[in-house]
């Protein structure tokens, strides 16, 4: 299956550049690679953990979010952050939570990255489509913030 095969070269992509590369730009190049090998991801941004804020470092889509900062708790990704739990949310428009950033997002995925048991940062990733995100990409994109937590 082709989808299938796009999750494992990705992967795979992304881990070989981890590791030959260690350099500043490291984020934005995972950041990069997961934007550009998925089309239904049409914005993808790291957040870092800074005190009790949400802080957005690299992130690649048609524009920059007007979240730059999230207070842990607040929003989906101030409640990623907060519980460090993997959240889906299929229908935006249907979560009292969610923080408006972009007239066309439908659906968004966010990504806790971990170290040593304490929230350091997250993977936000919206997409123009509803449910875009299924049981393979939280998977899929839970590796790579394993992978990230040693580049933070």
């Amino acid at each position: 299956m082709v989808i299938f095969l796009n999750y494992k070269s990705t992967e795979k992509k992304i881990k070989e550049m981890l590791i030959k590369n260690k350099s500043a730009t490291t984020l934005q190049d995972v950041v990069d690679v997961l934007y550009e090998s998925f089309e239904k991801y049409s914005w993808v941004g790291i957040y870092l953990v800074k005190g009790d804020v949400l802080v957005l470092g690299p992130w690649k889509g048609e524009q920059v979010t007007e979240h730059t900062k999230i207070s842990i708790g607040k929003g989906v990704c101030g409640s990623a952050a907060r519980s460090g739990k993997t959240e889906v949310v299929n229908d935006v428009s249907k979560d009292n939570r969610y923080l408006s950033c972009f007239r066309s997002t439908r659906s968004e995925i966010v990504i806790p990255i971990t170290k040593n048991s304490r929230v350091i940062g997250e993977i936000d990733i919206d997409s123009d489509i509803p449910a875009a995100f299924n049981k393979t990409d939280t998977k899929f994109l839970e590796k790579i913030a394993d992978m990230l937590c040693q580049h933070i």
